[in-house]
C-alpha cells in the first residue's frame, strides 16, 4: 500500500485496531499506526496532513 491508497489503509486500520476510536486519534499516532501495517510500503516522508485527514475520515466511515 501507498499513501494514496486511502481506502485500503482505512480498511486495514479498522481490522488491525478495532478498539481504537479514529475520531480521537492524533495524527502522529495515526501515522505510526499506518507505518506499522505490514502491507504498507511507501516513503514515510511522503505523508502530509491532508493525506492523514483523508485516511482518518475513511477510517471513521469504516466504523
Amino acid at each position: 500500500m501507498k499513501w494514496t491508497d486511502v481506502q485500503l489503509i482505512a480498511e486495514s486500520l479498522a481490522d488491525s485496531y478495532p478498539e481504537t476510536d479514529p475520531k480521537t486519534i492524533r495524527f502522529t499516532d495515526l501515522r505510526d499506526y499506518i507505518l506499522s501495517l505490514p502491507e504498507f510500503n511507501d516513503n514515510p516522508e511522503h505523508c502530509g496532513e491532508k493525506v492523514l485527514e483523508a485516511i482518518q475520515q475513511a477510517w471513521i466511515n469504516e466504523m
